[in-house]
């Protein structure tokens, strides 16, 4: 009787001091997004968007989907060479923030990254990721788009009494040519890259824990 409550005992303390494992939420090829990923990236992503917090099983649903997108992106990066975002431009993106948001205050962004349950260093490095991505969009995709001097034609065409109301000091076709041309072209960069995101998610095993969701 003793030995069993001794051993009862060791249990009972072991089991004060354990630590919940992370458990994986999805599969994607050979790499595994775990429970903590989601919910990191939804308390970030939250934060950036100033939404209130959700860790609802369908938000982590949402979430998961663009990890599995970042995680197909991630692995393009690495293996095509792509040039990255540096901790200069995620610092200088960060300043932004504090500056617009918080007035330059680093108690205030503190704090409201603490009501999100994230640090500074989360803050950063999503911001660093982002601009990778966006990064490797302009490269990867920019270069095949082509716009012509007729669709900014049709564009201006199309939209002259929207264009008049934004821009009522100059919109004239002349003025507003550069201005439609880049519209177009980051339009249809974020087509060719959905395209090549929707095939390159189409080639991949992934298979989500559901448990992790519920």
């Amino acid at each position: 009787m003793r030995r069993l409550l001794s051993i009862a005992a060791l249990l009972a303390c072991q089991m004060q001091g354990a630590v919940v494992i992370d458990r994986i939420a999805v599969i994607v090829g050979k790499h595994a997004i775990k429970l903590s990923d989601i919910e990191r990236d939804l308390r970030v992503t939250e934060f950036l968007n100033q939404m209130p917090l959700d860790l609802s099983g369908a938000a982590k649903r949402r979430s998961a989907d663009r990890l599995i997108d970042q995680s197909i992106i991630r692995d393009e990066i690495a293996t095509g060479g792509y040039n990255r975002a540096t901790d200069a431009d995620a610092g200088g993106m960060l300043n932004q923030i504090r500056h617009e948001r918080y007035a330059g205050s680093d108690t205030r962004l503190r704090q409201a990254l603490e009501r999100y349950g994230l640090s500074e260093d989360d803050l950063r490095a999503q911001l660093l990721w982002q601009m990778t991505v966006l990064r490797f969009i302009d490269e990867r995709f920019r270069p095949a788009v082509f716009i012509t001097d007729q669709d900014v034609r049709a564009y201006y065409d199309g939209h002259l009494a929207q264009l008049r109301r934004e821009n009522p000091a100059s919109n004239s076709y002349p003025a507003l040519q550069p201005k439609i041309r880049s519209l177009l072209e980051g339009e249809e960069v974020n087509k060719q890259f959905e395209m090549w995101l929707d095939q390159a998610r189409s080639g991949q095993h992934i298979e989500y824990k559901e448990q992790a969701f519920a």
